[in-house]
């Protein structure tokens, strides 16, 4: 960049567009042919998306893909993921199917309670502050009242406030720590916006105290955020069925069996593999969560702070054999709205939501469970089995060709001749270099 600018926002979106491509990028007549190459083609579609978020210059494309025949609760699914890695759908389709003949995937919601937190600092005594608590408990809830009024016709609202002192950690330092239940919105500014109140309530409280002195009245909120990390907002996704039936081409179902149990346990104990085998979880989880409009950052960091809940950082799936019987399940925190935000906006995520029949929040939690559970069992099968590159990079192989400028003629030639091949970035540069001498 040449230099700074002031007032960009305040900018036209062509202005805008002009101003990134003489001042960032060499090409400044292709910049603009690329960024005007993704707009949609229909102008009220392109209003829509150039207004989710601020300074819209263009569309960033991602595939959207479907993994079909996941069985979940009795019920056949077809699963939209939004996803740039090569191999993740098919490797999620690939576990779908394995599932299919032996019982389908079995779900459980947990529990549902969002968090949210108020942090203030008390310079006074503890057992005051608690008395003090207690006597305006019930004025935090009722100063929320406008807020609340529709949630709660629908069954969901405020569900406990807390007093929590951590001055062990901080010195002054207060929560009020609170739980709400949101039903099929994820809540976030339903939370943000009974939290701000009950800090506003908190200081005006505290300011006529009689018990308070004139310093301890002076309450400091620091701020007032909901948390992503929701211990108890919690879905349970398994798959079970007789070792015998786990038959794989190079192992016996017994060994295949007990190197997927052993695959999970290193996950349990090492936190380098753990990191790898959650993220592959997360392939298919961020996927789904993406292609039906909601929070992935939010969903990503609430499930690895839950990886590591017992004090190291560990896999988030587990696998057992008992009694003939081989068991993969996981338990994942997952906060997921199919209202608001842009469910209702977006038109491939209400058509994502669509394809999935319209799930309630606590339905799409056990969809969005089941793929990071089926990408999990597709990638430790592989790696136990043929390991990981031989699938990985057949699936790669498209984008390789591409990135060396293959032709149609040439891709066609070229993934024929890698069917019982290895996939490297070197054996497909020296087999393209090869077709064309």
């Amino acid at each position: 960049m040449k230099a700074p600018i002031e007032g960009f926002s305040r900018l036209t979106k062509a202005q805008k567009i002009e101003w990134i491509a003489e001042n960032c990028t060499e090409n400044p007549k292709q910049t603009k042919q690329i960024l005007k190459r993704y707009w949609n083609s229909d102008p009220a579609v392109q209003k829509l998306h150039d207004e989710f978020i601020e300074n819209t210059i263009s569309n960033y494309y991602l595939p959207f893909a479907i993994a079909p025949n996941f069985y979940i609760n009795d019920e056949f699914y077809a699963i939209p993921m939004a996803i740039e890695e090569s191999s993740v759908v098919a490797a999620a389709s690939k576990a779908a199917k394995f599932w299919l003949y032996r019982g389908g995937f079995k779900t459980e919601i947990l529990g549902t309670e969002k968090v949210g937190q108020v942090h203030f600092m008390f310079g006074g005594g503890t057992e005051k502050l608690k008395g003090f608590f207690d006597k305006i408990k019930q004025d935090l809830i009722k100063s929320t009242a406008s807020i609340t009024k529709n949630m709660e016709k629908r069954g969901g609202g405020i569900t406990e406030i807390e007093l929590r002192d951590k001055t062990d950690a901080i010195p002054n330092y207060f929560q009020l720590h609170c739980t709400f239940e949101t039903l099929d919105a994820m809540g976030a500014n339903f939370i943000n916006s009974c939290l701000e109140q009950f800090a506003v309530t908190l200081k005006e409280k505290a300011r006529s105290y009689s018990l308070f002195d004139e310093k301890e009245r002076d309450i400091e909120v620091v701020m007032s955020i909901l948390s992503n990390y929701v211990p108890n907002c919690i879905v349970k996704a398994e798959v079970s069925c007789p070792v015998e039936q786990l038959n794989e081409d190079n192992l016996s179902p017994e060994d295949f069996a007990k190197k997927m149990v052993q695959a999970v346990q290193i996950a349990k104990v090492d936190p380098h593999r753990a990191v790898t085998h959650n993220k592959g979880i997360m392939n298919g989880i961020d996927a789904v969560v993406l292609a039906t409009g909601n929070d992935f950052r939010a969903v990503e960091a609430g499930i690895h702070a839950y990886a590591a809940k017992d004090g190291s950082y560990s896999s988030l799936t587990h696998a057992s054999v008992q009694d003939g019987i081989f068991r993969f399940w996981i338990e994942i925190p997952l906060a997921l709205g199919t209202v608001g935000g842009l469910t209702s906006i977006h038109p491939l995520v209400k058509l994502a939501l669509e394809i999935l029949q319209n799930p309630t929040a606590k339905e799409l939690m056990q969809i969005v469970a089941v793929a990071g559970l089926a990408q999990n069992f597709a990638a430790l099968r592989s790696l136990v089995t043929t390991g990981i590159q031989k699938g990985h990079m057949k699936m790669h192989l498209m984008n390789l060709l591409n990135q060396m400028g293959a032709t149609e003629d040439e891709k066609t030639k070229l993934v024929n001749y890698f069917k019982d091949k290895t996939v490297t970035n070197a054996s497909v540069k020296e087999a393209l270099e090869n077709h064309r001498t």
